[in-house]
């Protein structure tokens, strides 16, 4: 029998309950986002003290993020019954002077958790002298890194360790270009775990270090005046091998910041190589766009979907 309250206000405790109801609708649907993680217990190995003015800023208008010195993995994980076992590293653009971790991190990462894949966005370190050994190779250590954890976890993250992919942006999407090509001579301890991506997508990547290369990346990575072998060392559509994962690329044609034919180099290269992969080539969106090129009603986003599908990785 109900008591005479809830007679007296059926309506106000059925607000009530609807009320909680969608909240906790919306709690659950927000809280695929984990705690980040530290790449690294102790001393990141390679590294130098971190000088005291040298602190990690947050621009808060737009999420961009500069002098990372403890870089960490946050994961986003699809809601129960969705994840489909396969794993993504996601790691954001920015001249390798900057992270745009909102737009090309976090944002990228829920629709790949709303697409049942377990996403992680990879807050690396950006190249310093300041506190690194070797501020070329750096990020890629953060990246090889961020493989070892996710594989090490595989079980309890429900992730298959077979199925574990890299997507990057501009800048992010040359160290994704290094670690889809440079896997073979790992730059971070492996505990016997392979740093090798499953598949790669690169979306408007800085691919070469040549004479198509984004100069600000290519400055903030190796220097500006880098003798030729480091020049030819980072350009990454020169490492591409017959043993290398599956590839999307996905560019726009009027792209004048990375023009588009660092991805037609890259993906020349997988053709002589025989590696699979597609190339989405959009004829104006620019650079920087995201997961929304305003400039057309296609996705890019579902286009990758698709070609991971085709690809058995969905």
């Amino acid at each position: 029998m109900l008591h005479p309250y809830f007679k007296r206000n059926k309506l106000k405790c059925l607000s009530a309950v609807l009320g909680l109801t969608t909240l906790f609708m919306t709690y659950t649907s927000q809280a695929q986002q984990a705690e980040p993680l530290p790449l690294y217990t102790g001393k990141i190995p390679g590294s130098k003290p971190t000088p005291a003015d040298y602190t990690e800023t947050v621009n808060k208008e737009n999420g961009h993020i500069t002098r990372v010195s403890q870089p960490t993995l946050l994961p986003f994980f699809p809601e129960k019954g969705k994840a489909n076992g396969t794993a993504i590293i996601i790691c954001p653009g920015g001249a390798y002077g900057m992270l745009s971790y909102d737009k090309e991190g976090m944002a990228v990462a829920r629709k790949f958790a709303e697409a049942g894949v377990t996403a992680f966005v990879l807050k690396y370190r950006l190249p310093s002298d300041k506190i690194m050994e070797h501020r070329e190779t750096g990020p890629l250590q953060d990246a090889q890194r961020a493989f070892v954890l996710v594989r090490e976890n595989a079980a309890k993250w429900g992730v298959n360790p077979a199925r574990v992919g890299i997507i990057g942006f501009s800048a992010g999407g040359h160290l994704a270009a290094t670690a889809t090509t440079m896997y073979d001579k790992p730059v971070t301890t492996t505990n016997g775990l392979s740093v090798k991506p499953d598949f790669s997508v690169l979306v408007y990547p800085v691919i070469s270090m040549g004479q198509y290369t984004h100069q600000g990346s290519k400055e903030n990575l190796i220097g500006g005046t880098a003798p030729a072998d480091v020049v030819k060392a980072f350009s990454t559509e020169l490492r591409v091998k017959a043993d290398c994962p599956p590839v999307c690329l996905i560019h726009a044609q009027d792209d004048t910041a990375v023009p588009p034919q660092n991805s037609l180099l890259f993906y020349n290269a997988m053709l002589e190589q025989n590696i699979k992969g597609a190339m989405y080539l959009y004829q104006t969106g620019g650079h920087g766009y995201g997961l929304n090129n305003k400039t057309t009603a296609d996705q890019w986003f579902d286009r990758v979907i698709q070609w991971m599908a085709l690809n058995k990785f969905m």
